[in-house]
């Protein structure tokens, strides 16, 4: 009877131990995870362009719990990019290929389904800042890494939401103007004629007309396109 005590004396110990030894290798994993993804995070994050990089598998195994954090950054960055390639870019496009008052007729129903559009969008990336900020606010994060994820934070989800803000009321403001501008031209029909990259009408009054049209034009562009800079700026 006195060895069976014994034995169980010097077995509490040991399964205490073990379970010390077990729970410390726990840690130092989640210590190790942590800290490639800090690395991940200054080394690419902060070094990539307006495209972050999916994971790979060897990256999640990796990161391991991290992997839920970056998906904030992803998902919104995804969003934006989004916004750019579908939504502002074709705008762009159109502007540029405005170069002669005939332009403003052919451009004038893609610029109109662009405008169109640009409401919905605005709407999709407040939605998606709002989904960031919230899974960003529900984040446990330890003190080494909660400085660098916030400066990721900023860089893909902050900036960009600024910059964006008054790049689509502008984008939305211009191109109706230039849908305007290609709808009365449109109207004028055989009235109309293009002389050496310019334009004529038959009376005065039209004339005005066109010329009251086009007179926003000019401000609107650059305020489009100061707009589009900084948010190809605040995106790379």
């Amino acid at each position: 009877m006195a060895t069976g005590k014994s034995c169980s004396r010097w077995f509490a110990p040991l399964a205490a131990l073990l379970m010390v030894v077990s729970l410390s290798g726990c840690f130092d994993k989640e210590g190790d995870q942590r800290k490639a993804f800090i690395d991940f995070l200054q080394n690419t994050v902060m070094r990539s362009g307006e495209r972050l990089p999916t994971l790979t598998a060897d990256q999640k195994k990796q990161f391991g719990p991290f992997v839920s954090d970056y998906a904030i950054l992803y998902g919104y960055s995804q969003q934006v990019n989004q916004a750019m390639d579908a939504g502002l870019r074709p705008v762009v496009d159109s502007v540029n290929a405005i170069r002669v008052p005939q332009d403003y007729m052919t451009q004038r129903e893609p610029l109109r389904q662009a405008n169109g559009s640009l409401g919905v969008l605005s709407q999709q990336l407040q939605n998606a800042k709002t989904q960031a900020d919230t899974s960003r606010a529900s984040l446990k994060q330890a003190e080494d890494l909660k400085p660098v994820y916030d400066q990721a934070y900023q860089k893909v989800v902050t900036a960009p939401a600024n910059a964006l803000q008054p790049l689509i009321p502008a984008a939305q403001i211009f191109t109706q103007q230039l849908v305007q501008v290609g709808d009365f031209i449109a109207q004028q029909d055989t009235q109309v004629s293009f002389v050496a990259n310019g334009i004529q009408f038959p009376t005065s009054q039209q004339a005005s007309q066109y010329n009251s049209l086009i007179g926003p034009l000019a401000a609107q562009h650059q305020a489009f396109t100061q707009a589009w800079t900084a948010a190809v700026n605040a995106t790379q």
